[in-house]
């Protein structure tokens, strides 16, 4: 058996584990999905998101890339975003990291590695802005971990600013983003920073004008 027969057998034996369990569950998943969460994370394989948080299809909405990263000028994030608040009506936004990511070494490395350099300028950013403070950490190891919480940060700030989730909040929508890290080495997750829920808590130059929803 080739490895990706192997993968379709998973699949059948899963598929029937599951229906073991829930005859109906299949038949309800496909009428509708109503998550009350969206995590945005690592597309690293070592951090699957509904495992982690031990969550069933269905019950989280997900977004991955390389080191978690949110730009204003991915349309395929940002659209992500919009879906899961205007129409999925998510109630809490999780940006999460993991300790010893690779996207946030790379960062750290002084050389050209490739197309990847374009993604992870912001995350060099964040390191320039607080590199005293990382340099002087012991372990390259130590280094590393430390960008990866400042980047999960930053994260929350961005998607905090886009016009999505401040529209929501304009509206008196319930949303709330949340800033975690995961640990590959003992899989718990750490919450880095207090939830941002309304605008107040943005700077002020980072808020956009208030839109009053059609009637």
């Amino acid at each position: 058996m080739t490895k990706l027969q192997d993968l379709f057998e998973k699949n059948a034996q899963w598929a029937e584990r599951i229906k073991s369990e829930d005859p109906d569950f299949f038949s309800k998943l496909s009428n509708q999905q109503n998550p009350d969460y969206l995590w945005i994370g690592c597309a690293d394989s070592r951090v699957p998101a509904n495992e982690i948080v031990d969550l069933m299809p269905g019950e989280l909405f997900v977004h991955r890339n390389v080191a978690n990263v949110v730009l204003h000028t991915d349309l395929n994030c940002l659209s992500v975003i919009q879906y899961a608040v205007d129409v999925l009506q998510v109630e809490h936004i999780m940006v999460v990291g993991h300790y010893g990511c690779g996207g946030v070494a790379a960062a750290l490395q002084n050389q050209q590695l490739g197309v990847i350099d374009l993604w992870i300028r912001n995350i060099r950013d964040i390191y320039y802005n607080n590199r005293d403070h990382i340099d002087s950490l012991s372990t390259q190891q130590a280094r590393v971990d430390r960008l990866c919480e400042l980047n999960v940060m930053q994260q929350v700030q961005q998607v905090s600013r886009t016009n999505v989730v401040q529209n929501a909040w304009a509206r008196g929508q319930k949303l709330t983003v949340h800033g975690w890290i995961y640990g590959v080495g003992d899989g718990l997750l750490k919450d880095l920073i207090e939830p941002i829920t309304g605008v107040e808590q943005i700077p002020e130059q980072y808020r956009v004008l208030k839109i009053t929803p059609a009637k």
